[in-house]
């Protein structure tokens, strides 16, 4: 579901109004989003701990979006009250908090771009299953410890526009907000990091490294690391 959409069987909790800049929602691209009711919630944050009814908003952006779809930009009545009630909104990362593809990135770093490049679309269409995508996606790359930091340091993820105005806004207003990415944990981190958001608060994969650094594998009990994990995700996060 891409573009600018109506929000999925909404109902909202009685709460004070968030005033969402309008002009964060339009530079953070185009947006859909998925709501989901969840009663009896346990989010790490004392005001979420009480039992009341919980939205989790999750947000994904067109990895490609037309000349038709950006004259489309303005969110409707609807959505500015979908993120004004939401009590927890979830991010997909890639090419959504962030402009770039992590792993793409990573690969590119350690001369593995482009066949990684077309597992990534592979991936995306849905030719091949995700687990089976990631794991040739690692194997191509086998990426050290060390390379993966020197990648972060030469090349810092670079985060969308309007993105972090936005969870600015959620977070003032005790929003609790998630990242959910089918990409690398340590990639992830300093962007968590730069946008105010708990470390525990991201579910992503797991790169495994030895004693000395060098590449071991990941870890694949996390659930993103499967096709519908990031479903399965957001399930783990209401029932925590």
């Amino acid at each position: 579901m891409h573009g600018m959409a109506s929000p999925i069987s909404v109902r909202t909790s009685s709460r004070h109004a968030l005033s969402v800049p309008r002009s964060s929602l339009v530079r953070a691209a185009h947006a859909s989003h998925l709501v989901i009711r969840v009663t009896d919630p346990l989010f790490p944050c004392a005001k979420l701990s009480k039992a009341r009814a919980v939205m989790a908003a999750a947000m994904e952006v067109s990895k490609a979006p037309s000349s038709s779809g950006l004259a489309n930009r303005q969110p409707s009545k609807e959505v500015l009250e979908t993120w004004r009630n939401a009590n927890a909104v979830c991010f997909d990362v890639d090419s959504t908090v962030c402009l770039d593809e992590g792993i793409d990135e990573l690969a590119d770093f350690c001369g593995a771009g482009q066949a990684v490049a077309e597992w990534t679309t592979k991936a995306m269409t849905g030719t091949v299953p995700f687990e089976e995508a990631l794991a040739a996606r690692i194997s191509l790359i086998k990426p050290s410890l060390s390379q993966v930091e020197d990648c972060l340091e030469k090349r810092p993820p670079r985060i969308s526009p309007g993105i972090a105005d936005l969870i600015k806004t959620l977070k003032a207003n005790n929003t609790e907000v998630f990242l959910v990415s089918g990409g690398f944990r340590q990639m992830i981190k300093p962007v968590a990091f730069d946008l105010g958001i708990p470390t525990e608060n991201i579910i992503a994969n797991q790169l495994l490294f030895g004693s000395s650094g060098e590449y071991a594998g990941f870890d694949p009990t996390e659930p993103t690391s499967r096709s519908g994990g990031k479903a399965v995700a957001v399930q783990q996060i209401r029932q925590v």
